[in-house]
């Protein structure tokens, strides 16, 4: 019996990361044509028990895709008042006896043909178990060119230059400088804190892998993914395969209510406002964005967090209290029928391809922008931690995608007024009209890249290709 060409991927934890794997591994079991001869596993370290929304995700993949979740790590190995990333990456790392036993046992497989291991960018320490088993590496990286341009580059910088936040910082294939208050958190980070210290050194072990698939496509991060080619020669090969996000939301949570509401609002008339799977405000600025919609007179839909002084505060942890209760009173009372409010989680995908959705007030998360532009949604962007204010200087200043509030100088946090003028800028007049224009353009583009000739599946089918080949 033929042994199927099998591959496995190891996310990090955050069902953020997980999500883009899982949707690139049903793309590569599309490459397969209805042949069987191709398997992917999952290999899932843990810190708790699965959450509810991951077991819905798992159980929902098609034939030919499995998983194994790791043993959990001991808690107390974890010290809980870690920067996310770097929690992300210790317990992978201390996962790794436990994906080394799950290998080994993979490698024999009667029935399966182990190639190779597929990475998520805090998952990047496993390249020591693929090396233990003559396997070869590669990273998925789920955000997008420019964030893999930094990361990249990031071992040769001075890494002076991140002690003053009003420096900046030229990045491979972008054409505008980033302030260092614009960087991701760990670098701003002290460089002798184990933060930065454990940023620094992902970095640097991103060039030992054989290859790294990104999640962009040419049309919208061209100039990025070239300037990465030429900076990394032949020692990296590096593969544009996107944009590879959900096709349909697969937590049903508050959908009917959701589609049920924009089904009677006007075409491209209702701002979505989320911040993604873990973003979270302060309470001083839930109120202000609560006044900032109501002042705009503008329809919203609104995914609300409780809030909390910690913008990823609810990334690796649920959350238990209601958030309906931190809004100022009166407000869900003065915009019913205007606006509606879900708690938590909102069908992302169906509301942004929604015909009466006009906009999306974002964190900047890299697959909330993909699906934004795959949908053809303007965006307002609000980032909050991770790469997200990257993302954001990326579709303002570069893609001129979107629009963003200013911060008050004195507060620290956007005013209702400013959040007003964003909202109207957007979803009025000639500039709204000119970023929708940009947008459609692009998210046809991405249509164009993913087909049978495009660019992505190209890229893709080649890598695809070489594991088969094996």
């Amino acid at each position: 019996m033929e042994k199927k060409t099998c591959i496995a991927m190891v996310p990090c934890p955050g069902l953020s990361h997980l999500i883009p794997l899982l949707e690139f591994a049903k793309r590569l079991i599309q490459l397969d044509h209805n042949n069987n001869k191709f398997h992917v596993t999952f290999l899932i370290p843990t810190l708790g028990p699965p959450s509810s929304s991951m077991i819905s995700f798992l159980n929902d993949l098609p034939p030919n895709i499995d998983f194994n979740i790791l043993p959990q790590v001991n808690i107390e190995d974890v010290p809980h008042n870690l920067h996310p990333a770097t929690k992300m990456r210790l317990v992978v790392k201390l996962s790794l006896p436990f994906l080394h036993e799950a290998v080994s046992s993979l490698m024999s497989s009667h029935t399966h043909h182990l190639v190779a291991l597929v990475l998520s960018m805090f998952s990047v320490d496993a390249i020591d178990v693929a090396k233990q088993f003559n396997l070869l590496s590669h990273v998925f990286f789920a955000s997008g060119a420019v964030f893999l341009s930094f990361c990249l580059s990031m071992p040769k910088l001075d890494k002076s230059v991140f002690t003053d936040l009003t420096k900046t910082v030229n990045v491979p294939g972008c054409v505008v400088p980033f302030q260092v208050k614009e960087l991701p958190d760990p670098v701003l980070y002290e460089k002798s804190s184990e933060t930065f210290i454990s940023f620094d050194g992902l970095c640097e072990r991103l060039s030992f892998v054989d290859g790294v698939m990104v999640n962009s496509f040419k049309d919208l991060e061209g100039e990025t993914i070239r300037a990465i080619e030429e900076e990394n020669g032949n020692s990296l090969c590096i593969y544009p395969v996107g944009p590879i996000i959900q096709t349909e939301s697969t937590n049903k949570e508050n959908q009917w209510e959701c589609i049920e509401w924009l089904n009677n609002q006007p075409p491209k008339s209702v701002l979505y406002i989320s911040f993604g799977s873990g973003g979270t405000l302060s309470q001083e600025q839930l109120n202000e964005l609560a006044f900032g919609l109501e002042l705009s007179g503008h329809r919203f839909l609104w995914v609300v967090r409780a809030p909390s002084n910690t913008p990823s505060s609810a990334y690796l942890a649920g959350q238990k209290e209601d958030p309906l209760n931190f809004l100022p009173c009166g407000f869900l009372e003065r915009t019913k029928g205007h606006g509606l409010v879900v708690p938590s989680w909102a069908p992302q995908i169906e509301v942004l391809g929604h015909g009466s959705t006009g906009g999306f007030l974002s964190h900047c998360g890299w697959s909330s922008t993909l699906e934004s532009v795959v949908h053809g949604v303007p965006m307002i962007a609000w980032p909050l931690f991770a790469e997200q204010r990257m993302n954001a200087v990326t579709l303002t200043q570069v893609l001129k995608l979107a629009v963003r509030p200013k911060i008050d100088d004195e507060s620290g946090i956007i005013k209702r007024e400013e959040i007003a003028k964003v909202i109207k800028r957007i979803m009025e007049g000639d500039e709204g009209l000119e970023i929708r224009t940009r947008i459609k353009e692009l998210s046809d583009a991405a249509g164009v890249a993913l087909s049978e000739h495009g660019s992505s599946h190209r890229a893709l089918s080649s890598v695809f290709m070489k594991w088969q080949n094996i």
